[in-house]
């Protein structure tokens, strides 16, 4: 099988122009990509075990969950991302849109099922940015209640408490405290090891659980009741699709080298010998977790733990972020905010609408759920439903791209395709007991995705009618001596190539002046990640006032106009950047009772449009030389 090159380069030299050695690089994988997976030991053997125990646990009970919790890693989180999925990385991104990016470029456009997966991945992820500060911190903090039950009452509270200072510190940015996230995750997984370790002897038995034919007995003999646990085993690698999303954060080789030297041992270690507890000492498969700490070491864990779910939000909100900056660039959302909270490190960033809406999820599920056993049922849908589009994106990346014959990507795929469709299956059977809630959220970010990406080529469509090409008003205007010649360079920024912008249009209607230089600023987002300065700006004269000017920019790209101009001057286009004025087009729509989209759509385009970022700001246009003019649209 034959694939594309990829890339080596890490995202400290590729995307973030620094310098980071191997051994920094996997510390901090270990701190921010493992962070959601690496808590999963706090939840996922215990609500499997609960699972299987409808008809009472017994031996063979344990033995096959804890074969399937380690076969799951194995299959889902080595197999499919560890060695197939980090292959395909969009010159050193991964993550859902980049897998999109990719498979849009090899087909030369973006079809409608392909942008439907796009927004459908999105906004699982997004469930899932919701739901793991809520599951992960109640797991830690349920176990100060084995410390002493008369904390029992002050779970929730200490949790929101715990939640809210994580969302505060947001607009502060996380640089100074992620310093600090490789170390204590490096801990806590030692730790997880060590426990794990010294209670396997309770029990060698527990050994036999490596071996697969277990996890394949228990299925069999279990029948429809198998089925159901599996919804708890999945618990077991949410977080997984972290190790593709964050490759651009850390590089494909320090993920791999965590994976394989500390997190699989640990996690497989911990499992181990949390299933030889059980089969020891069954009354404690309440709380396996906890119980495997001696007691002197019971409130350090609680307090480790905690730091640890606290690591495993920071992570996911953080990529919650990333998500949505480059739902931004690639159309799917209007313009949002985009904060950066460090001067060295461009992944930094901090979006105020994003993260007042996942504060609030949080704090609702909290409240509803009151429990991490009980937001369980609510856990694994999203993620599975993810993975799932993940692996349909590959499988046509694999044969369409790469050029694998289609038996041969069926071949590889098709087996982790079916695994993951008869997970996200088993956690369907959640849905009424809360499953609904990520399904929910997913619904409505696609829908906003849906009516935003229609509005805007609805509005384009709208905005061409009776307009004209630049081309033919550059010439047009060469002719006319009606309007009032003005020093200076007027820029004018437009999303439509192909129609002369409104801005100028109305300038020149309006205000009947034209500036001596005249550039049409087209502003487009490519497929790929970042773009070389080389291929940043396309310079193409059209008369001697007028000058087009395309502008690609990556999708995880900040769109600086200011700066992209200074290579085209670089590139021979003479102006004055002091005495050039920016131009904007600032648009409001009325509704049009017989055209258009349906009037529920119509209204919630129009209310995204009217919350969208200040495109001054977006653009980084300079705020003392912007001139916006105002347009009135039927839609």
């Amino acid at each position: 099988m034959s694939d594309l090159p990829t890339t080596e380069e890490t995202a400290a030299e590729q995307s973030h122009g620094g310098h980071g050695n191997l051994r920094t690089l996997v510390l901090g994988a270990i701190g921010v990509v493992y962070g959601d997976i690496g808590t999963s030991p706090l939840y996922a053997m215990r609500e499997s075990l609960h699972a299987a125990s409808h008809d009472g646990l017994t031996r063979d009970d344990v033995l096959g969950v804890i074969s399937l919790l380690i076969w799951t890693l194995i299959l889902i989180v080595s197999v499919k991302y560890v060695l197939l999925v980090m292959r395909a990385d969009n010159r050193g991104e991964g993550g859902t849109l980049s897998l999109v990016a990719l498979v849009q470029g090899a087909m030369g456009r973006r079809p409608g099922w392909l942008l439907a997966l796009g927004m459908v991945g999105i906004s699982l992820f997004f469930g899932d940015a919701v739901i793991t500060p809520a599951m992960s911190v109640l797991s830690a903090v349920e176990g100060m209640s084995l410390v002493t039950p008369t904390f029992a009452p002050y779970v929730v509270p200490m949790t929101l408490a715990i939640i809210a200072g994580l969302f505060l510190v947001q607009r502060h940015g996380t640089a100074a405290v992620s310093v600090a996230f490789g170390p204590i995750m490096v801990v806590w997984f030692l730790v997880m090891a060590w426990l794990g370790l010294s209670h396997i002897g309770d029990d060698w038995s527990i050994l036999g659980a490596l071996v697969p034919t277990h996890a394949a007995s228990f299925l069999i003999h279990n029948g429809w009741a198998s089925f159901i646990v599996m919804g708890s085993v999945f618990l077991a690698v949410t977080g997984g699709e972290a190790l593709y999303a964050d490759m651009g954060h850390f590089g494909r080789t320090p993920i791999r080298i965590a994976w394989a030297i500390l997190v699989f041992p640990a996690l497989t270690l911990s499992y181990l010998g949390q299933g030889a507890l059980v089969l020891a000492h069954p009354e404690r498969a309440e709380n396996p977790f906890f119980l495997m700490a001696p007691d002197w070491f019971l409130l350090p864990l609680v307090i480790l733990a905690t730091a640890a779910t606290v690591i495993a939000s920071q992570a996911v909100i953080s990529g919650a972020f990333s998500m949505m900056k480059q739902a931004v660039r690639m159309g799917l959302l209007p313009r949002l905010e985009i904060l950066h909270t460090s001067e060295t490190q461009e992944g930094q960033i901090y979006l105020p609408k994003v993260n007042t809406i996942l504060f609030l999820g949080v704090v609702i599920l909290v409240l509803i759920f009151g429990s991490s056993a009980n937001l369980a049922s609510a856990y694994g849908i999203a993620v599975t439903g993810d993975m799932v589009i993940t692996s349909i994106l590959a499988f046509v990346l694999f044969w369409r791209a790469w050029k694998w014959k289609l038996w041969q990507a069926i071949a590889v795929m098709a087996p982790l395709l079916l695994i993951e469709l008869f997970f996200f299956a088993a956690n369907a059977t959640k849905f009424f007991h809360g499953g609904y809630v990520p399904m929910v959220m997913a619904a409505v970010m696609v829908l906003l995705m849906w009516t935003w990406v229609r509005g805007t080529r609805h509005v384009i469509q709208q905005s061409r009618k009776g307009a004209v090409s630049i081309e033919k008003l550059a010439a047009m205007l060469a002719k006319s001596e009606r309007l009032k010649n003005v020093s200076g360079t007027a820029v004018f920024l437009t999303s439509d190539p192909e129609s002369a912008p409104a801005a100028l249009t109305h300038n020149i209607k309006h205000n009947q002046v034209l500036h001596a230089q005249n550039l049409i600023v087209t502003v487009s987002m490519d497929t790929r990640p970042y773009v070389a300065a080389a291929d940043r700006v396309t310079i193409t004269p059209l008369t001697d006032r007028f000058t087009k000017v395309d502008m690609a920019f990556g999708y995880m790209e900040e769109p600086n106009v200011p700066k992209a101009l200074a290579l085209a001057r670089r590139k021979g286009l003479k102006f004055d950047i002091m005495s050039t004025s920016f131009f904007l087009n600032r648009r409001s729509f009325r509704s049009h009772p017989r055209e258009g989209l349906p009037a529920w759509q119509e209204r919630l385009f129009i209310s995204m449009s009217k919350s969208s970022a200040d495109a001054t700001n977006f653009y980084g246009l300079p705020t003392d030389r912007v001139v916006e003019i105002g347009q009135q649209l039927l839609i």
